[in-house]
């Protein structure tokens, strides 16, 4: 168990997905300043947590979050005159969070990491990699369908393990769907689940031919 930063949003991070994000809030500047502070980059780490209840800002504010987020490292910032930040976050791996501590300028919490497998890949994992990018390329030839031109999307990984994170960052989900994927308890359940998600939105696609609000080509990951 480890204590770390938590940063409460509106969004699901997964493992070796890269991720821009842009630091208004006071707290979140203070983190930042924190991180920065750190010799060594590769302890630049925080925890990205859905909220489940509330909003990032505002006079309510959050209210609660989810308890299994992800540990991300802070990869790339650039600071503004007036203390804002935009950086880039590439996500490392699972947390649940146990005890947490809001005494301070941001939240911490004594987390637990969530290794994934990195031994050899299963046969089952393979299989359902392979059916997953199946479907993601008939989804993505769909969508390009729709709109009259070619939908590009950067290269895939191959291992189960990071396509799943991949695809769950890239194809049109809600936040809840995200968390579910999120909390899987492998790569081939995760495969699983996104591959029904496809088939429906393009079961949807055919039925009311609309314009997705996915953005495939956006979506980069990184094993780091």
């Amino acid at each position: 168990m480890t204590s770390i930063p938590v940063f409460p949003l509106n969004a699901v991070l997964f493992p070796g997905v890269v991720t821009p994000l842009h630091i208004f809030e006071d707290r979140y500047r203070a983190l930042m300043r924190d991180l920065l502070a750190i010799s060594d980059p590769s302890d630049r780490v925080f925890a990205v947590v859905a909220i489940r209840e509330g909003y990032e800002v505002g006079e309510h504010g959050m209210q609660s979050m989810h308890r299994t987020g992800t540990l991300v490292q802070l990869t790339e910032s650039e600071r503004y005159d007036d203390g804002r930040f935009d950086i880039e976050v590439t996500g490392r791996q699972r947390v649940i969070l146990n005890t947490v501590d809001g005494s301070g300028e941001y939240l911490r919490a004594d987390c637990d990491l969530v290794a994934d497998d990195a031994g050899p890949v299963d046969v089952e994992a393979a299989e359902e990699a392979e059916r997953a990018l199946a479907a993601f390329e008939e989804y993505r030839d769909q969508l390009s369908d729709l709109r009259g031109g070619p939908v590009l999307a950067g290269p895939m990984p191959h291992d189960p393990t990071y396509l799943s994170y991949s695809l769950a960052a890239t194809c049109l989900l809600s936040q809840s769907e995200r968390q579910e994927l999120l909390e899987a308890p492998d790569a081939a359940s995760r495969l699983r689940m996104l591959r029904f998600s496809l088939r429906e939105e393009m079961r949807a696609m055919r039925a009311l031919p609309s314009l997705p609000a996915t953005e495939v080509a956006r979506t980069r990951w990184s094993p780091n």
